[in-house]
């Protein structure tokens, strides 16, 4: 099997880079792993290497992943994304317990002895972020993870975080996973859920953490499969549809048609042409769609394209 080589970013603690394009798990399963097996082998074959996984998507994708990764030998060179201590019905668990039980869950699942990054897959606004800092630090120590990530934290959270590491003389967060789309989320998407707004990417700019966005793809809104009279999909209504989204859906489509692309993939390179580290996670159903995604990698934009496809100018020079 020929292996290409993905672009790829760096984060702190990490002896490996991350490829640019991040495997969900959710779509695999241990139970077809015919299937499974192929889509992980396609992924690998474009030069991918980072795979996010997490405690509340339950055993199936983590169960592929393990089998897939033993069989083929190949754990040395994977990015394994573990996330944990989401919370449950009883509200926040960002707890010691909680992170020590979902971390050894994960690992047995990945037949693997560390994850790569462990990431706080929520928040808990009422913790004091030093009192986090301090528990996030037992992991790291024991070897059980190589850096720490956020998913769903705000950027004032963060920086409160990582300045108390700093100060403290402590690891703090490597990496940041909000939502980070061209159509931009009416509201959560779920409960608890961050998805970037013009505050939050200045922050990353300034600070040049590195995001993984979740939902890069904005839950197929550029595939061309909804329509602004097509309301049958309450979820992606009620979080997508808007005048803004349907111009920069418009636009999308436009510059597609101008670079030997569809508007899909405009909208994936979009995420990852930003001004800072990004990586984008996505979640193809099979090994044609992870394809079609991976033509993303060859999309050029100028800072000039990705303000007029975020409607921040009206006009494109050319």
């Amino acid at each position: 099997m020929t292996t290409k080589k993905m672009e790829a970013i760096s984060i702190a603690g990490l002896d490996k880079p991350v490829s640019k394009l991040i495997l969900g798990s959710m779509l695999l399963n241990d139970e077809r792993m015919d299937v499974s097996a192929e889509l992980l082998d396609a992924y690998a074959a474009i030069g991918g290497n980072a795979m996010d996984t997490a405690q509340v998507y339950g055993p199936r994708g983590m169960g592929a992943i393990g089998k897939w990764s033993a069989e083929r030998g190949n754990r040395s060179g994977l990015v394994l994304i573990v996330k944990g201590a989401h919370h449950d019905e009883k509200g926040p668990r960002v707890t010691r317990a909680a992170v020590e039980a979902d971390l050894a869950y994960s690992l047995g699942l990945l037949k693997t002895d560390y994850a790569d990054i462990f990431m706080l897959h929520r928040d808990d606004p009422d913790k004091p972020v030093g009192e986090i800092v301090e528990m996030l630090q037992e992991p790291l120590q024991a070897g059980l993870c190589k850096a720490l990530g956020a998913s769903n934290w705000t950027t004032a959270r963060l920086d409160a975080a990582n300045a108390y590491a700093e100060a403290h003389g402590l690891t703090g967060f490597a990496c940041n996973s909000p939502n980070l789309s061209l159509a931009r989320a009416n509201e959560p998407r779920w409960p608890g859920c961050v998805s970037t707004d013009a505050d939050d990417l200045a922050w990353h700019e300034r600070t040049q953490l590195p995001l993984l966005s979740w939902s890069s793809q904005a839950a197929g809104f550029f595939t061309g499969r909804y329509a602004p009279e097509r309301r049958d999909n309450e979820e992606i209504v009620r979080v997508y549809y808007s005048d803004d989204n349907w111009e920069r859906y418009r636009r999308a489509t436009l510059l597609g048609e101008a670079k030997g692309a569809d508007a899909n993939q405009i909208a994936l390179a979009y995420v990852l042409h930003q001004s800072f580290p990004t990586c984008a996670l996505i979640g193809p159903a099979n090994a044609e769609e992870l394809r079609s995604s991976a033509k993303a990698l060859d999309v050029a934009l100028t800072p000039e394209e990705i303000r007029w496809l975020d409607l921040k100018d009206d006009s494109l020079k050319r």
